[in-house]
């Protein structure tokens, strides 16, 4: 099962995102983490490789399994893990081998074209307490198909 780590920074109500070419969708710089790398460190290491900036003390925020589906068979499973962080170090690349990075208004992460699950989970990431967990299922061509999401807050139950 792959493994990605990715990271959102937001500076003010501002975030950082990563546009990528093949679809032109948003997304936070991120990547797959390496053999006996810590969630963590893939999350910083990504980060810095893909804007050139360093996080300023980036910290969980959500662990979610993503799904494809291609009808009843299941194609595609990964794990994602991404971090939230309020500022950064450094000045952020304009474009990458990865894509374009932009700053964008902290309310467009509502509208920009993403896939629906990291709109969820990156909403929560930037807006809300505590952590979030969830499984997203999509089609081949990412369509969501299903989403489910718990919460939790250090001292309280999960819901869901």
């Amino acid at each position: 099962m792959q493994r990605i780590a990715n990271l959102i920074v937001r500076r003010g109500d501002e975030v950082l995102l990563l546009k990528k070419p093949r679809r032109g969708w948003y997304v936070a710089p991120g990547g797959k983490i390496e053999s006996g790398e810590s969630i963590f460190e893939a999350a910083s290491r990504e980060y810095f490789e893909e804007t050139g900036t360093k996080a300023v003390n980036p910290h969980l925020k959500g662990i979610y399994t993503m799904v494809i589906m291609d009808g009843e068979k299941m194609v595609n499973e990964w794990m994602l893990y991404t971090f939230f962080a309020e500022d950064l170090e450094g000045t952020p690349f304009t474009e990458t081998r990865e894509g374009i990075l932009e700053w964008h208004h902290v309310d467009e992460l509502k509208t920009l074209p993403m896939a629906e699950g990291d709109r969820t989970n990156l909403l929560f990431a930037v807006n809300e307490k505590g952590m979030q967990y969830g499984t997203f299922t999509y089609t081949e061509e990412f369509q969501l198909l299903d989403e489910k999401i718990q919460h939790s807050l250090e001292g309280e139950d999960l819901d869901g």
